[in-house]
């Protein structure tokens, strides 16, 4: 592939993360504004997490005052979304201080909330600092296979979700898309970044990281039991999802997302990550608990 064929496949990559991050219009209320965005398209129908967690992000940002940026973010998901429809976007001001401010966002389909966050906003200001170590000992992404790579000879279903997909996920141990290989333990390391150049404008990264951070966080769990995302009957689905952003990073350069699952009982499974820059900055945590049935016999 030439460099301008290259440079073409990487621009449509990312058409699909452009677009949902584009949202339209505010109709400002006393307390509330309104957005709406398209979705991205996914073969399952079923609206993809961090498509609705980053546009609720950017709804929200577009009500601060100028300068603030997220710091932290709590959401559920109350129901899942068709892919196939946009979104409405209600942000209720709740609060602005001398230097926080804080808003709830509503991400609705046929009047109906699928999504409800809390997100709180900072100016940047100086401080105590200090941060976790990034692992050493990880291979590079150089080193780790590309996951469309890795689909290619997997079934239709699983291959057609990554294809398109505009972030390129490469897991340091096989990822668990077909079958867990290796030892099944509640954590995981994977290299992400988008697959393209995105505009130097923090705020499309702070949202763009947001979209990231819902890839593989809820995999430990699975791992840790040795099921993979195509087991016969498997349901998986996010309850809720919590994020920090601790420094402002480049979602399209190489980022290290580092992942364990704590505990996992009745149902219900718990995953945390660190999202850290190829050179070890840490960039956020992240929480989130699945819902995770799993057919009898099947482990």
């Amino acid at each position: 592939m030439s460099s301008m064929d290259h440079a073409s496949a990487e621009a449509d990559s990312l058409t699909p993360l452009r677009a949902v991050l584009d949202l339209s219009g505010s109709q400002a209320r006393t307390t509330e504004d309104i957005f709406t965005g398209e979705s991205q398209p996914m073969p399952t129908g079923r609206i993809y997490g961090g498509q609705v967690l980053a546009q609720s992000i950017v709804a929200a940002s577009r009500t601060l005052p100028e300068g603030r940026a997220p710091h932290s973010m709590h959401g559920y998901f109350l129901r899942p979304g068709d892919a196939s429809r946009g979104l409405t976007f209600s942000v209720d001001r709740i609060h602005d201080g001398r230097s926080f401010s804080t808003r709830r966002t509503q991400a609705f389909q046929d009047g109906v909330p699928i999504f409800s966050m809390i997100a709180s906003f900072q100016d940047e200001d100086p401080g105590l600092e200090h941060q976790g170590a990034m692992p050493e000992g990880i291979p590079g992404p150089d080193g780790v296979r590309d996951s469309t790579d890795v689909l290619r000879d997997a079934p239709s279903s699983a291959w057609r979700l990554m294809r398109n997909s505009p972030v390129d996920v490469r897991h340091v141990t096989s990822p668990v898309y077909v079958s867990v290989e290796g030892d099944r333990v509640p954590a995981q390391a994977v290299w992400l970044r988008v697959r393209g150049r995105l505009p130097d404008d923090p705020a499309i990264h702070r949202a763009a990281l947001a979209y990231l951070s819902d890839l593989t966080i809820q995999e430990p769990v699975l791992r840790a039991h040795g099921v993979a995302w195509a087991t016969p009957g498997l349901k998986v689905a996010s309850l809720d999802h919590a994020m920090w952003w601790h420094r402002a990073g480049r979602v399209d350069e190489w980022m290290l997302y580092v992942q364990e699952s704590p505990s996992a009982r009745g149902g219900r499974g718990l995953s945390t990550g660190r999202i850290f820059s190829r050179d070890g900055v840490l960039l956020a945590s992240v929480a989130q608990e699945i819902t995770v049935r799993v057919p009898a016999g099947a482990v």
